[in-house]
Formats: structure tokens, C-alpha cells, sequence
């Protein structure tokens, strides 16, 4: 999409509707000018939960084309109803489709340059997995449904925040060799095609996205003390350090592997733009401790753009009024500068 001059078109799935999705987009009216968020959501569930809330949000239909008002409090929806209606707190397998359809209908606009990026509200796996849906398998994630949806080989989930100190402009971006595997696969999963895939997705998008002309990314090892020359764990010595090695050669600038537990400290973190985690806990568990509330979760290799909370549906907030919107607000905030990012970057290559 190009919007050079003009506000990026931003498109926001409200996730679960029986979970802090639909108020947490409440709380966007109103509060962009740099992009126009439009929010995909059954319009009577958001009208409801506003009522509920005694929040004064206007719901209006979004119309492709037609200028966004600037108006305090209004909120551009694009209309997807529900196939029963919603409780806060109360999961139904029947609105599983709904939650898909949101996801599948930003997808689309994505693809065709209605949308210059996505930001998704929380979800929940396990009640999508609970429902009988017509083609579809077993939902591992947002993550996942995205590649398949797009087509996209290879992609890597990435999470960044804003600390105190940890880089010279204070974001911490950490990104996973392999996602949600239980503990006693990972190592078996940390293989030379999947490491120099994932640092070559890393590598491409800090460029195209983030707008880093060389990148430097820090590199974890996966044992304590990154293997302590073999005595702790032979994987440093027999995949990471060749793998490394070899992406060198073809000119990644790559810093490891590192002792993860020192890794994560501010003289370490300030020589690098980006740090390569081997598996979830590794990565996300400092991250979060030094950004959560305003941490964000973002796909890279896919074909479009797309960010996300870092939190899940909160079941036991939805309808209280007590949900932080933090990390929606900074996942938008996130979709539009990386948006503004490619579209420049992509004149440029040009």
C-alpha cells in the first residue's frame, strides 16, 4: 500500500470475544493520528461491552476509501458478526469460526493493499481446538494459521519492547529458533537447516522492516554456559558455531553463542540490534520481566505485516474494565512504523 502523506490503514482483529479483546480495541478510539486503525469485531459486541463499561465510544462502519474522522471517541469497525452471542469470562466453541473469520478477513486485506498491516488481539488455542470446524486441523497459534493462510515458509516469532536501558534506543527485540515445543524436543529441533533459516529471516527482516542496514544479532547457545567447551552439551560445538560460521561467510554479522544468562544484560544487549533465543522460556521469560504491558509480539517472514499483544485473553478481566491496553496500543504503534519502514525501503530498492 502506498501512503506516503497519508495515515496507513491499520487493521486490528479483537481475538476471543469472551476475553479482553473487544475492550482493549475500545480503548484505541480516538487515540492515532500517525496511523487509522480499524477494528474487525462483531459492531454489537463492541457496542455492548462499551454500554457495559459505561464508555462513551461511537461505533462506526468502516468504508473502504472514505477518510477517517478525527473525531474523539469514534472507532472504525469492519462488521463481522458472531455466530452466537458473547459473555465476557465464558468461552463458546461455537464463536471459534468468528475468530478465524477476523483473522482471515485482515489476511485478505493484507494481501490486497487494503490494509498496509494486521495487529491481532488474543486468542484462545484451546477453545478453537475444542470446536468442530470444516477443514481445519489442530490451531497451534496465530503464528502458524498465519504462515499457512499466506504461504510463507519460513517465519520467525519475534517479541520487542521498550526497557530502561537495554539498547541505545531502549527496544529489545528477542526472536526464537523454535517456538512451542516442550523442553525435551528442543534440542533435537535445533538443526543447521532450521537455526540458518530462522537467523536468515531475522537477518532480512531487521533490514526491510526495521530499517538496520547491517544487523547485529546475538546469538544464544542452548546449554548452560553455551556448552562450557562440551562439558555442559555438545550442540554449541556441533550445529550453532558451524551454522554460525558458515552465515558469517555469506556476510550476517552474528555474535555467539552466548551464555544466555549473561547475554541478557545491558553491556551484552548494547552491542547488538537483535537477539536469536533457542527456545521459548530463554527468550521471552527476560523479555517479559523487562517489558511486559508494553511488549509485542511480531511474525517476521510472512509477506505482510503483522504484530500482536503480548498477553492472552484474561478471561477472569474480560468485562471488568481493568485490562491494560498497553501492549495494543504499542502493537500498533509497532505495525505502523514497520509499514512506514517497508513502504520507504521498498522505494528505495526500487
Amino acid at each position: 500500500m502506498r501512503f506516503r502523506g497519508q495515515r496507513p490503514v491499520v487493521a486490528v482483529t479483537s481475538g476471543e470475544p469472551a476475553g479482553i479483546g473487544p475492550e482493549l480495541c475500545l480503548a484505541l478510539a480516538g487515540r492515532f493520528r500517525e496511523a487509522r486503525p480499524v477494528i474487525l469485531a462483531d459492531r454489537r459486541l463492541l457496542r455492548d461491552r462499551a454500554s457495559q463499561l459505561g464508555l462513551p465510544v461511537e461505533v462506526r462502519d468502516y468504508v473502504p476509501g472514505v477518510a477517517h474522522s478525527d473525531a474523539p471517541r469514534v472507532l472504525d469497525v469492519l462488521h463481522v458478526p458472531l455466530a452466537t452471542p458473547s459473555r465476557p469470562g465464558r468461552l463458546d466453541p461455537a464463536n471459534s469460526g468468528y475468530v478465524l473469520a477476523l483473522l482471515d478477513r485482515a489476511i485478505e486485506g493484507c494481501q490486497t493493499h487494503e490494509f498496509a498491516a494486521m495487529v491481532t488481539g488474543p486468542i484462545h488455542k484451546g477453545v478453537i481446538n475444542d470446536a468442530t470446524l470444516p477443514g481445519q486441523g489442530h490451531f497451534s497459534g496465530h503464528t502458524e494459521y498465519l504462515a499457512t493462510r499466506t504461504g510463507a515458509s519460513d517465519v520467525v516469532m519475534m517479541l520487542t519492547g521498550v526497557t530502561a536501558s537495554a539498547h541505545p534506543d531502549r527496544r529489545l527485540r528477542v526472536a526464537l529458533a523454535t517456538t512451542h515445543l516442550p523442553l525435551r524436543e528442543v534440542a533435537a529441533a535445533i538443526t543447521p537447516k532450521r537455526l540458518a533459516g530462522a537467523l536468515h529471516v531475522l537477518h532480512r527482516d531487521l533490514r526491510r522492516k526495521y530499517g538496520f542496514d547491517a544487523p547485529r544479532i546475538l546469538v544464544a547457545g542452548l546449554n548452560p554456559h553455551a556448552g562450557e567447551s562440551g562439558h555442559m552439551g555438545r550442540e554449541e560445538i556441533e550445529v550453532i558455531t558451524p551454522t554460525l560460521e558458515k552465515l558469517r561467510r555469506e556476510g550476517l554479522a552474528l555474535i555467539g553463542p552466548l551464555p544466555a544468562d549473561t547475554l541478557f544484560t545491558p553491556p551484552v544487549l548494547k552491542t547488538g540490534d537483535a537477539v536469536l533465543a533457542m527456545y521459548h522460556d530463554q527468550g521471552l521469560a527476560p523479555l517479559k520481566y523487562a517489558t511486559f504491558g508494553k511488549g509485542i509480539n511480531v511474525t517476521l517472514g510472512l509477506p505482510i505485516i503483522r504484530t500482536s499483544v503480548d498477553h492472552g485473553t484474561a478471561l477472569d478481566l474480560a468485562g471488568t474494565g481493568k485490562a491494560d491496553p498497553g501492549s495494543l496500543l504499542a502493537a500498533v504503534r509497532e505495525a505502523t512504523r514497520m509499514a512506514r519502514q517497508h513502504d520507504t525501503k521498498k522505494t528505495m530498492e526500487r
